[in-house]
C-alpha cells in the first residue's frame, strides 16, 4: 500500500485510461530506479482492474505498452520527450523531483512522491522564527513535500493555541503547486500554459484581491497582496539543499531566507554558502565580456522555446561583434567541452535547475541566457534581479538586440580599454588599407588622451583563426606523394635488455 500512494498508481492509471493512451513512456531518475519494476507491475494490475470502469474502451490494461526510461539525456527534471519518440509513446509518467518545465509535444502526467516530514516539528520551527523576524512568510517546499503541506497547516493551528494565539498573528502566504498534468502548448509565447491544477494537494488559497503580485518558481506560485513586496517577505523553504533551492536564493536573493531540513529536523538560517555563488556568477559575466568566441550548448530538446532562445542568443551574440557555434553534445562535462577549446565561453540553454554548471571544473566558463544578456548588450547593468529560466526571458522585452556603441569599453579582467571585434571587421571590411589604419591610429589616440590605458584588440575572431593560430593543427598530409612509407623493424626484446642491447 505504501508503493501504491507514493506513486499515485490509481492517479496514474485514471490518467492513462481516461486519455485512452496505449504506449506510455515511465521515466524515474536513478535514485528511484529500483522500484520501477514494482511500480509497473502495479500499474499493470491497476489498468486491468479498471477495465470494467472504462466500457467505451476498446482495449485492455494487457494492450497497454509500459516503457520505463532511465539515463535521460539531459536533466532527470525534465521530461525526456527525445527518449519517449524512440518507443513512439503518447505521454510520459514522470516520477520524482521535477523542474516543471512545459514541454513541446508530449502530454506528462508528474508523480512527485511522498518524503517522510514531521509535521508538528517543521510547524514548531517556522513559528518560532517567524515571530521573531515579523516579517510576512511565504512558505515554500520541495514538490516532495507538498503532500504535507495540509498537515503543517494544521500543526501550525496547534501550535498557535499552544503559545497563546501568537502564531494567529503571522502573515502566511502558502505556495501553491502549479500544475501535475501538462499538455503541450501550440504557441510557446503564449503566457497561459494547458496545464491542469492540482492546488487541492497543498490547500493553498489566492489573496483574494484583483491586485495581487503573483510569483512562481520551481513549479510553484503564490500571491501576496497589494502594498507588500517581496523583498519585505521571509521565506521559508522547507526541503533539501539542492538545485531548487539554490533557483530560490538566486532568483530572490533580496529576500531573507531560511530552510527547514526535513531529513534532520533541523533550520539552517546560514546561507552564506548559496549568496557566495552570485559573486561568482557576477565575476563570470565579467569574463564572458571579453570573449570572442561563444558555444552556445544545447541543454535541452525538450522544453518548449529552446530554439527561439538559441536564436535569439545567436543574434545577441553577434550583434555583439562576436562568434556563436551552436554545439549539441548531450550532458555537458569537462571533458567534452575541452575538445572545443576555441571556445572563450560557452552559454548554456537548459531548464532553470540544470543551468548552473560548476564551472571551476571546466576549461571555459559556462554561463546562463540571462548572464549572456548581462554580458552582450552594451549598456545592461546588473540590478540586483536575477533570472534563471529561459522562458521567464522570453516572455518578458528582456531579449533584445541593442544598437552597439562605437566606443572602446574598459574590462575589469584585464585592465584595460577594449575595442570590440565589430569595430575592427567594419573598419577593414569597408575601407581601404591606409584610411583603415589611420582610423584605427586615431582611435587609439582618442582613448589613450581620455585614459591612461591601451587599448586592447581581440585575438580570434572565428574557429578557423583560432586554428591557425595554434603551433600544432594536426598531422600533415602529403597529397602530392600518394606512396606509402617504407615499414620499419622495432626492437625486440624486453625493456631490460633488447637483443641488440646484448650484444653490446
Amino acid at each position: 500500500m505504501e508503493l501504491e500512494s507514493t506513486y499515485e498508481i490509481a492517479r496514474t492509471a485514471n490518467f492513462i485510461r481516461s486519455r485512452n493512451f496505449t504506449r506510455v513512456a515511465l521515466q524515474f531518475p536513478d535514485e528511484l530506479l529500483t522500484d520501477s519494476t514494482r511500480v509497473v507491475s502495479a500499474l499493470r494490475e491497476k489498468l486491468c482492474s479498471l477495465e470494467e470502469s472504462y466500457i467505451g474502451s476498446d482495449r485492455n490494461g494487457r494492450d497497454i505498452g509500459l516503457y520505463v526510461m532511465a539515463d535521460t539525456t539531459y536533466g532527470s527534471c525534465c521530461v525526456d520527450e527525445v527518449g519517449a519518440s524512440h518507443i513512439n509513446a503518447e505521454c510520459v509518467v514522470h516520477y520524482g523531483h521535477t523542474c516543471l518545465s512545459p514541454t513541446s509535444t508530449l502530454p506528462a502526467l508528474f508523480v512527485f512522491g511522498k518524503a517522510p516530514i514531521s509535521a508538528s516539528n517543521c510547524a514548531e520551527n517556522l513559528s518560532t522564527y517567524a515571530s521573531t523576524s515579523g516579517k510576512p512568510v511565504v512558505i515554500l517546499f520541495g514538490l516532495e513535500y507538498a503532500h504535507a503541506v495540509q498537515d503543517i497547516k494544521e500543526a501550525l493551528v496547534v501550535e498557535s493555541s499552544r503559545l497563546s494565539g501568537s502564531t494567529s498573528e503571522l502573515e502566511l502566504h502558502y505556495a501553491d503547486v502549479m500544475c501535475s498534468v501538462m499538455n503541450p502548448s501550440e504557441n510557446f509565447k503564449n503566457s497561459t500554459w494547458n496545464m491542469e491544477s492540482v492546488g487541492s494537494l497543498t490547500g493553498s488559497e489566492d489573496c483574494g484581491e484583483a491586485n495581487c503580485t503573483k510569483y512562481s518558481i520551481g513549479g510553484l506560485t503564490w500571491s501576496i497582496s497589494e502594498g507588500h513586496k517581496i523583498e519585505d517577505c521571509l521565506l521559508f523553504w522547507i526541503g533539501s539543499d539542492n538545485s531548487a533551492f539554490a533557483n530560490v536564493v538566486l532568483t530572490f536573493n533580496g529576500c531573507e531566507i531560511v530552510r527547514y531540513d526535513a531529513t534532520e529536523n533541523r533550520l539552517v538560517t546560514d546561507l552564506s554558502q548559496q549568496r557566495k555563488i552570485l559573486k561568482r556568477r557576477y565575476y563570470l559575466v565579467e569574463k564572458a565580456k571579453d570573449a570572442n568566441i561563444i558555444g552556445i550548448l544545447v541543454g535541452t530538446l525538450g522544453v518548449a522555446g529552446y530554439l527561439h532562445m538559441i536564436h535569439q542568443m545567436k543574434e545577441l551574440i553577434t550583434g555583439a561583434g562576436k562568434k556563436a557555434y551552436t554545439l549539441v553534445m548531450g550532458r555537458p562535462n569537462p571533458a567534452k567541452l575541452a575538445n572545443f577549446p576555441e571556445c572563450d565561453v560557452f552559454v548554456y540553454v537548459s531548464c532553470a535547475q540544470t543551468a548552473l554548471l560548476d564551472s571551476k571544473e571546466f576549461l571555459a566558463p559556462v554561463i546562463t541566457p540571462f548572464e549572456a544578456i548581462l554580458a552582450y548588450n552594451r549598456g545592461s547593468q546588473w540590478t540586483g534581479a536575477y533570472v534563471m529560466g529561459f522562458w521567464d526571458l522570453l516572455s518578458g522585452s528582456t531579449v533584445e538586440v541593442r544598437e552597439q556603441s562605437k566606443e572602446a569599453r574598459f574590462s575589469f579582467l584585464q585592465g584595460g580599454y577594449v575595442e570590440d571585434l565589430d569595430i575592427q571587421e567594419n573598419v577593414e571590411e569597408h575601407e581601404d588599407g591606409g584610411l583603415a589604419l589611420a582610423n584605427v591610429l586615431e582611435k587609439a589616440l582618442q582613448v589613450r588622451e581620455k585614459y591612461p590605458y591601451s587599448l586592447i584588440k581581440g585575438t580570434a575572431k572565428s574557429g578557423a583563426d583560432f586554428l591557425a593560430a595554434r603551433s600544432y593543427q594536426g598531422l600533415d598530409i602529403h597529397s602530392n606523394n600518394s606512396l606509402p612509407e617504407p615499414f620499419l623493424i622495432g626492437r625486440t626484446g624486453k625493456a631490460s635488455g633488447y637483443e641488440d642491447e646484448r650484444s653490446k
